[in-house]
C-alpha cells in the first residue's frame, strides 16, 4: 500500500533510565529511527533485555522519550499532555500482552467491556459491542463465563476481543503467544493476522526468531538499537509498499 504519512515515525528516540544520585543514567535506547506504515504487520524481534519491551511502551504512548522525536499519523506526542495522550490510547490503539489482565470477578462479556467505558456508551451498548468482539474472535458460546473457567488460549482471545472493540488504527502485541500452548498460539496469531487483514496496524513483540520469520516485516533489536529491518513485498504477504 502507498501511505504519505507514517502512522508511527520516531527520530533519533532515546530512553534512559536514572539510576541514582551522581550515577549516569542507564540508557535502554539507543537512537531509533524508525517509520511504520498504515497497514502493516510486523515483527519486533529480540531477546530480553534487548529494549524492545521499552520500544513498545514509547509506540503505545505509554512512555515517553528522553530524547528524540515521537510521532502518531504525523502529530508530534511531546506536544500532547496526559489527557491528550490517555484519548490517543483510548480512542486508537488497543494493546494485548502476554499477562491477560483479565477482572476475575468478571464475565468474559463484562471484561471485554471494559475496553469501552472510556467511550461514555451505556453499558448495553458496550455489552453488545463485547459481545459481537468475542464471537469475532469465536468465543460467542462462552460470554456469561468468567476468567478461571476459560482456557490460556481463551482468555488471550478474550483480551484480542478486548482491544478491538474501539476499532484501533493500531494493535501492539507484547509476547501474546509467550503463555500459551502451541497450538493456542497458533490460533492467536492467526486473530491478529485476520485483523490486520481489515487494515489494522499490527505490531508484535516477541522473542520468537521462528515466530518472527512468518512475518512480512521483521525489526531487530539489540541492545537498544535496530539490529535489521527486513520486509517482504511478495504479493499476498501483507507488507507495505
Amino acid at each position: 500500500m502507498t501511505a504519505t504519512t507514517p502512522l508511527l515515525e520516531l527520530r533519533q528516540v532515546v530512553k534512559e533510565h536514572p539510576t541514582g544520585p551522581d550515577r549516569p543514567p542507564l540508557r535502554i535506547l539507543h537512537g531509533i529511527d524508525l517509520m511504520i506504515a498504515p497497514g502493516e504487520l510486523v515483527a519486533i524481534v529480540g531477546p530480553s533485555g534487548s529494549g524492545k519491551s521499552t520500544l513498545l511502551a514509547l509506540l503505545g504512548t505509554l512512555d515517553r522519550p528522553t530524547r528524540g522525536e515521537l510521532f502518531f499519523d504525523g502529530h508530534d506526542l511531546a506536544a500532547l499532555g496526559e489527557p491528550e495522550l490517555a484519548a490517543l490510547r483510548g480512542h486508537r490503539i488497543g494493546f494485548v500482552f502476554q499477562q491477560f489482565y483479565l477482572l476475575p470477578g468478571l464475565t468474559t462479556v463484562d471484561n471485554v467491556a471494559t475496553g469501552l467505558l472510556y467511550t461514555g456508551a451505556g453499558r448495553s451498548h458496550r455489552r453488545a459491542l463485547a459481545a459481537q468482539a468475542l464471537r469475532e474472535v469465536g468465543l460467542g458460546h462462552r460470554l456469561g463465563h468468567r476468567p478461571a473457567q476459560l482456557s490460556g488460549g481463551e482468555q488471550q482471545r478474550v483480551a484480542i476481543a478486548r482491544a478491538l472493540t474501539g476499532a484501533p488504527a493500531l494493535l501492539l502485541a507484547d509476547e501474546p503467544t509467550g503463555a500459551l500452548d502451541s497450538a493456542s498460539g497458533t490460533t492467536v496469531i492467526e486473530l491478529l493476522r485476520q485483523l490486520h487483514h481489515t487494515g489494522t496496524t499490527v505490531i508484535v513483540i516477541t522473542h520468537d526468531r521462528e515466530l518472527a520469520a512468518s512475518f512480512p516485516r521483521r525489526i531487530g533489536i539489540q541492545d537498544g538499537r535496530i539490529a535489521f529491518d527486513e520486509r517482504d513485498d511478495a504479493p499476498g504477504k501483507g507488507g507495505a509498499s
